[in-house]
């Protein structure tokens, strides 16, 4: 995958995340509850958790995480 993929998913993963929020709200006396307390929550962890894995990937794909760099092979 190259770093536009991933920068996309970690776009996805805050859209997400903003809708989520944007659900969050006071509940008064006579309103309807528009969205269950579960898939506010719901909404919420996946988009974090969308951005996490693009963020991840993204690092990794750069070659800042020492593990997944690839070490050059030198035919001396």
């Amino acid at each position: 995958m190259n770093s536009l993929a991933w920068i996309g998913i970690i776009a996805w993963g805050l859209i997400i995340t903003v809708f989520g929020m944007s659900t969050i709200g006071p509940v008064t006396e006579g309103s309807s509850i528009a969205m269950q307390a579960q898939d506010v929550v719901f909404l919420i962890a996946a988009g974090l958790v969308t951005t996490l894995i693009g963020i991840v990937g993204l690092v990794g794909f750069m070659g800042w995480i020492p593990g997944l760099q690839s070490a050059q092979k030198s035919y001396s």
